[in-house]
């Protein structure tokens, strides 16, 4: 792997430094006394550099279904358009539509995303190939498929958990309360504990959600989890958006991550997330896309600028969710909020997961501040170069481990091949 020394951008938190990498790693935050011990010197004088972005939510392979089921609400998005088209997935679909994500996301300047789904073998093969960290899991639902997807799961742990060099990641995924009842997730709990593997699950989505648990159990999804146990493993929830006061604290004191999916959940009509009062409490808090099948893309960015905007509207307070809490919740909280503690931020003896944004553009100028700039302003189309484990991945325009070309015909093969 080449050693690399970016020079002279903006750099988060550090201002205008040199960045070198080796070995995968961030070597020098600073100024480089000696550009020719490095292998490649990248003039950057007029881009931004942020850690990678990190998406904490997703189906990567749901890119399929893009714009296939628009404008509808979340259980009869699911019930009567998505799920009789997943019961056509083949292995082969999942893997062309997480290469489809990734070429995607790639573009847009993320460097680490999440994913819940079926075939996840396929998924992370797609990951493998392309170069790209991630943090996967079979979704998992009550059922007579129940024992042999819970069987699958510890088979992609035992194959994939630390593979390609550390850059894949395994955590168990059961869907969420309503798919999974509190003595489906026993089994979860007992392979989780039994393989030191993280959680995630779709949490408090929508009301309707709330008012069933509420019905069934007399109880909010967030205290059902509480005293099945749930917490007391490591837990990304997914969502959040329907959670009281009480149900924060339990979140808080248990430290349950939450991804916070603004399009999705605006999409859906589904809501919108307290995500101050979250932060307030001390919850972490990344950002997520969803799957493209209810966004209708994966670009981080316009999460990021909408995490940013949609709190001070709401709440009628432009203090709310600053442009550098916005960009952290993207980066560094987003990495802590999948257990990740080797990226999200531009220090010596991290992982090079970096991006630079190219700064030279109408709509960046003039340049007051870069922070706020990414965060109100910047496009995916911005991005300028990205690189994951100190190998890149997007430079010039162009995705250097990916055919997108037959990526996309694939995909588009793929899907012909479901709707039959």
């Amino acid at each position: 792997m080449e050693s690399i020394l970016l020079k002279g951008p903006w750099v988060a938190g550090a201002g205008i430094a040199d960045v070198g990498v080796r070995d995968g790693k961030i070597v020098l935050v600073g100024t480089a006394v000696a550009e020719d011990c490095y292998d490649r010197v990248i003039p950057a004088a007029d881009c931004a550099l942020i850690p990678g972005l990190v998406n904490c939510h997703g189906h990567a392979a749901m890119t399929l279904f893009r714009g296939i089921a628009d404008d509808l609400p979340l259980m009869p998005w699911l019930e009567e358009r998505i799920w009789p088209l997943e019961a056509r997935l083949t292995a082969d679909c999942v893997y062309w539509g997480s290469m489809l994500a990734i070429a995607e996301m790639i573009r847009g300047g993320t460097t680490t995303f999440t994913d819940m789904y079926f075939f996840e073998e396929q998924t992370a093969r797609a990951a493998a190939e392309t170069g790209i960290r991630a943090v996967l899991s079979r979704g998992l639902a009550a059922g007579p498929n129940f024992s042999k997807a819970l069987a699958e799961s510890r088979q992609l742990a035992e194959d994939w958990h630390g593979a390609a060099g550390g850059r894949i990641t395994i955590q168990l995924g059961p869907h969420a309360l309503y798919t999974c009842p509190p003595a489906t997730l026993a089994p979860v709990l007992d392979l989780a504990a039994e393989l030191g593997l993280a959680l995630q699950i779709h949490l408090a989505e929508t009301r309707g959600e709330v008012e069933e648990s509420l019905t069934r159990y007399g109880k909010s999804p967030v205290a059902v989890l509480e005293e099945a146990g749930f917490f007391q493993l490591p837990v990304l929830a997914a969502h959040g958006v329907h959670i009281s006061q009480e149900d924060i604290g339990i979140l808080a004191r248990r430290d349950v991550r939450v991804s916070h999916n603004p399009a999705s959940n605006l999409k859906l009509g589904s809501g919108i997330a307290p995500v101050p009062d979250l932060l307030s409490q001390g919850v972490t808090v990344g950002l997520g896309t969803d799957g493209a099948a209810s966004n209708n893309n994966l670009d981080m960015l316009l999460e990021l600028r909408l995490a940013a905007l949609i709190h001070k509207g709401i709440h009628n307070d432009p203090t709310l969710v600053p442009a550098a809490a916005a960009l952290e919740m993207a980066t560094s909280m987003g990495a802590r909020a999948l257990f990740l503690e080797d990226v999200g931020s531009i220090r010596e003896g991290m992982k090079a997961d970096l991006i630079l944004v190219d700064l030279n553009k109408a709509h960046f100028s003039p340049r007051h501040n870069p922070e706020a700039a990414i965060a109100y302003a910047a496009h995916a189309s911005d991005v300028a170069l990205v690189m994951a484990d100190g190998q890149i991945l997007l430079e010039g325009g162009r995705l250097t481990t990916i055919d997108e070309e037959r990526v996309i015909f694939e995909a588009q093969r793929c899907i012909r091949a479901i709707k039959g």
